[in-house]
């Protein structure tokens, strides 16, 4: 994918220094720029933006409740996971944290608004399974109670939502093959009238391959039988290449939502990042280089899927081990012909950014959210080596980078408060206590699960926010009921920030409930959603500071906590 070369500091030990570009902004199209065309526009305007700095991250690990630790020997290092979910209606995220060798447990979200994060485990023989590397939240059948696609060493499993955070095991109800292979990644959408999601899930390394030249598993679809509430067998999406990550995304706006891979290096020999094209009702067909993708070759762990450029489609950031990689399309939506801008913008993170060690980091977790309401979008990477990978950085702290006025990112997790030599794994940006702040839940390999509440400009006993914020949830009738594929463009003045709704990314971790939106100094803003059939919604006012439930063809309803 990258076919633009960029020139390397002589210094990489400290890349994420503030970077100044000159001369990179001839791009057509930068009326509804996020980002960098916050500036821009903001400039003179009556609802000018500012960057902001780090939030303050209170650690509530050892009070939270959220008592949990992922751990197995070396066929589980590359998973540990989590879902964030709002299993019993109340609008507070609950968790489901995966446990490796260890019961994966569910955790009922009890905090007072504005308060500390208070979670209570739920102990439950359907959530309590073992060997679950990773979940993501979807509503498979539409019934309004939130669903889990449980991700193992061994067979998938597919937990029905029964409502108050109870679950039933549902492969059978839905004839779905869980399968038996080590699974890391998972993705899924709806597509044209179907009833049911198509899923896929990434299997990772066969650890006795018939060729020992080709180590990984290939990876599944599995599609509804047409007209049914049931799923079909699923299909191969092979050559599989050690799958860790994967998205559906409408990366060209066609409407048609491909399936991006990510993959481990380590592993193959001759594979690649892999993006299959999906029509409806056809089989999946990679794209090569005569489409005009281009070959890119990463230890593949997790992809980040956001606007960063604004041009009006998703940027993606794969992370690995050394450098990660930003991509943007190079000429619009023709082709997938992607080049990196990670160094330009600051977001390489191939090294640990404080202490002694100066060997390549290993990233795992991005994910792109506004921690500061600033209106400047985040960027938050979870790193931690595999084990003891003497070649890899052995205390290697995860990243938070804040999006700056020249589109450029700047290193704060030291400041922020979140620190943390643990080996990270999964993880979740989400606002837990419903404050208009995200809180931060990262999962660790052999340590605990480690949990920090955002109190903005304040503190633990006082928290302050820094700017304005909005939480939106969609509602549309029919079977994708939280509107997957959808995007969610917010506007102040001539500024247009654009967010796709999709489940899968990250790493082995997956969210489901308030789409949140920084809004800096402003105090009302407006918001237009493009449903998953294209069909784009009237430009809709409403107030800052608080919760917006939008149903397809109505007003925005205000929502309020009852707690």
């Amino acid at each position: 994918m990258s076919s633009v070369a960029e020139v390397r500091p002589p210094d990489r030990r400290r890349p994420n220094r503030v970077l100044v570009v000159v001369g990179v902004l001839a791009v057509s199209g930068l009326v509804a720029m996020a980002g960098i065309g916050w500036f821009l526009f903001g400039a003179g305007r009556s609802t000018p933006i500012t960057p902001l700095g780090p939030a303050t991250f209170a650690e509530e690990t050892s009070t939270a409740g959220l008592d949990q630790t992922y751990d197995g020997p070396l066929a589980y290092f590359t998973g540990g996971g989590l879902a964030t979910l709002d299993c019993d209606g109340d609008g507070l995220l609950d968790a489901y944290v995966a446990g490796g060798t260890a019961e994966a447990a569910l955790f009922r979200n009890e905090s007072a608004v504005g308060g500390a994060v208070r979670f209570r485990r739920a102990p439950d023989p359907a959530t309590d399974l073992l060997d679950v590397t990773g979940a993501y939240p979807l509503d498979v059948d539409g019934d309004a109670h939130v669903d889990l696609a449980v991700l193992r060493i061994g067979e998938n499993v597919v937990l029905r939502g029964l409502g108050d955070c109870r679950f039933e095991r549902a492969n059978e109800r839905w004839a779905l093959d869980g399968g038996n292979e080590p699974t890391m990644a998972f993705a899924a959408t709806w597509e044209g009238a179907a009833t049911l999601p198509t899923l896929a899930f990434g299997q990772y390394v066969d650890p006795e391959p018939a060729d020992p030249t080709h180590p990984c598993h290939a990876n599944t679809l599995v599609r509804p039988v047409a007209g049914g509430s049931t799923y079909a067998p699923p299909t191969e999406l092979a050559p599989g290449f050690c799958a860790l990550s994967l998205l559906f995304s409408d990366w060209d706006r066609s409407g048609r939502r491909d399936l991006r891979v990510s993959n481990d290096q380590h592993y193959y020999v001759d594979g690649e990042e892999q993006l299959w094209r999906m029509d409806p009702g056809a089989p999946p067909v990679p794209y090569t280089g005569d489409d005009g993708w281009v070959r890119v070759n990463v230890e593949g762990m997790g992809i980040g899927s956001y606007d960063v450029t604004g041009d009006g489609y998703p940027d993606v950031y794969l992370t690995s081990q050394g450098e990660n990689r930003l991509q943007t399309l190079t000429a619009g939506p023709d082709r997938p012909t992607y080049r990196d801008i990670g160094l330009r913008r600051g977001v390489l993170a191939d090294r640990p950014f404080t202490g002694e060690d100066e060997l390549p980091s290993t990233a795992w977790h991005p994910e792109f959210d506004d921690v500061n309401n600033d209106g400047f979008i985040d960027l938050f990477v979870s790193k931690g080596n595999v084990r003891q990978q003497e070649d890899f950085a052995l205390r290697d702290p995860s990243n938070l980078l804040l999006g700056q006025a020249d589109g450029t990112f700047v290193e704060a997790a030291d400041r922020a408060g979140i620190l943390s030599f643990d080996l990270g794994r999964g993880a979740a940006l989400a606002d837990l206590n419903l404050d208009g702040m995200l809180d931060l839940i990262e999962v660790n390999l052999g340590s605990p699960v480690r949990l920090w509440r955002n109190v903005g400009a304040g503190d633990a006993a006082t928290p302050r926010p820094m700017g304005h914020w909005l939480g939106i949830r969609l509602v549309q009738p029919g079977p994708n009921r939280d509107a997957i594929g959808a995007w969610i463009e917010t506007r102040i003045g001539d500024i247009v920030a654009r967010r796709e709704l999709t489940v899968g990314g990250g790493h082995a971790s997956g969210e489901l409930g308030w789409t949140h939106v920084g809004l800096g100094s402003a105090t009302t803003a407006e918001v237009r959603v493009q449903w998953p059939d294209g069909t784009m919604g009237p430009w809709q006012r409403v107030a800052a500071d608080g919760w917006v439930e939008i149903a397809r063809g109505a007003e925005p309803r205000s929502w309020t906590p009852k707690r």
